[in-house]
């Protein structure tokens, strides 16, 4: 990891730290994407808990999210209550070269899972940049379910 590693992370952390109290029962997660030091789209998870953060950006990204490095605050889940395609299904897909994420997910949407499907989709993930401020952030308001 490098120094533009932490900024976009920390640009992350800002956008999930805004939507707190405003989305429900999921945590409010940023989302940003990076293509040679340039954003190219950026989230947080949507009012009341959906859509997430992961695909809004993707959405803004459109087909200039391949190749791109997401900066996630928060494991990419790998179900979705809605049934739905997850946010790790919806980064491989989307041909993302590199998800970093702060810190994992111990609920039952996550829990590794989504780093998981991403290794499997050969997509290089790191976790652990900046790992206690954006658990600050997060959990001011969300309990994950177990």
């Amino acid at each position: 990891m490098n120094s533009d590693d932490e900024l976009f992370m920390r640009r992350a952390i800002a956008l999930a730290a805004a939507g707190v109290g405003r989305t429900g029962e999921n945590p409010s997660v940023g989302c940003v994407l990076v293509r040679d030091g340039r954003v190219i789209a950026e989230a947080a998870t949507g009012e009341g808990g959906r859509p997430h953060a992961e695909e809004q950006a993707l959405a803004q990204a459109g087909a200039a999210a391949a190749g791109t490095t997401a900066y996630v605050t928060l494991e990419p889940c790998a179900t979705r209550s809605s049934g739905g395609a997850s946010c790790s299904e919806l980064l491989a897909k989307s041909a993302v070269a590199r998800v970093v994420v702060a810190c994992g997910d111990p609920s039952k949407y996550a829990a590794g899972q989504g780093a998981a499907r991403l290794a499997a989709a050969g997509v290089v993930h790191e976790t652990g940049l900046l790992a206690d401020e954006a658990r600050a952030a997060l959990y001011t308001a969300y309990r994950p379910a177990s």
